[in-house]
């Protein structure tokens, strides 16, 4: 097993160190090939000059920098794209994640592919952190039917081969387990230790639920609809225009009978709703049109292949040429 450890990094010249060391330490001790893929993400102190020290005195080694800070998600993204690895390990970059605990993921890698860590006892503020973590871990585990207890723990272990046909853009990186799930992974979660942040601040605040709400939408939407968007809005395309048809059918009776319907906010209601569900069978087909010349043009499958059994195909009967 070749093993390739990504670590994010904004802003933290004082973990590098430290980390390079505990990472090292567990690692040889560990016995594997591996790698140490540093991303510096655009970091204003001297984190990337204190990478570049380590590269030359550490083959294993690889520091990447960002041009400016494009967030977390890219700097996934990047470890992904250059790692060489069989199996991908992640780890925060503050040193709250311990590297200790790097064996336990890989010793479950082999029947699992993804191995997510939870931080159990978690050493953060409760109401600024571990509170909106609890709730937006239970709103994701519900809504994508992927069931973690620590969405947001960055020490995770991959099988290259998983998130390596993974598109990583916005906030996605702490939904890759549910993104991964359309493939059918299996998925296991164990206990990690967590330390108190011994150097420099969060780079996260509460305002980051927000986002992850957004996100969610679009995981539950690739989730369920990727391949078939009106199967998304149909159904509600055809409920709103089934109800502005019946709340208008109702207005032409009573006009029949006499009653002026011309006032009325009702008319206004039931041709609202007629105009909203066109919009929204519109948008189905529209979204139909997109994903055909999506997977059309440049020719993705709709299915993933666990493996292929090989077949022994029968060999043609060689002709004996006369002499």
């Amino acid at each position: 097993m070749f093993v390739s450890i990504v670590v994010p990094l904004y802003n933290e010249e004082e973990s590098i160190e430290p980390l390079h060391k505990a990472l090292k330490s567990v690692m040889d001790a560990e016995g594997k090939d591996y790698e140490l893929i540093f991303v510096d993400d655009g970091s204003t102190d001297s984190t990337f000059q204190k990478l570049e020290k380590l590269g030359a005195e550490d083959s294993r080694v690889r520091p990447l920098s960002f041009r400016r800070n494009f967030g977390q998600t890219a700097a996934f993204a990047a470890g992904f794209d250059h790692a060489k690895g069989d199996v991908i390990v992640t780890i925060d970059g503050d040193l709250q994640n311990d590297p200790k605990d790097i064996p336990k993921l890989l010793s479950l890698i082999g029947r699992n592919d993804i191995v997510s860590g939870w931080r159990r006892k978690r050493r953060d503020p409760f109401l600024t952190r571990r509170l909106p973590s609890m709730a937006a871990n239970w709103i994701i585990s519900r809504v994508t039917g992927v069931k973690l207890h620590d969405y947001g723990c960055t020490l995770k272990a991959y099988k290259a081969e998983v998130v390596k046909n993974i598109n990583l853009y916005g906030e996605m990186h702490r939904f890759i387990p549910a993104v991964a799930s359309l493939y059918g992974v299996k998925i296991a979660e164990v206990e990690t230790i967590h330390h108190p942040r011994l150097y420099g601040t969060s780079k996260y605040g509460i305002s980051r639920t927000i986002r992850v709400l957004l996100d969610l939408i679009t995981v539950k939407f690739l989730q369920s609809f990727s391949t078939r968007p009106l199967q998304a809005f149909g159904p509600l395309g055809m409920l709103c225009g089934f109800g502005g048809f019946v709340i208008n059918l109702y207005l032409v009776v009573l006009k029949i009978l006499g009653q002026s319907i011309g006032g009325r906010p009702l008319l206004l209601f039931g041709t609202l709703l007629i105009i909203v569900g066109i919009q929204l069978i519109g948008m189905g087909l529209l979204g139909e049109m997109l994903v055909r010349v999506y997977h059309e043009s440049q020719k993705k499958p709709i299915y993933v292949l666990k493996g292929v059994e090989s077949l022994d195909v029968p060999k043609s009967p060689e002709i004996e040429k006369d002499p």
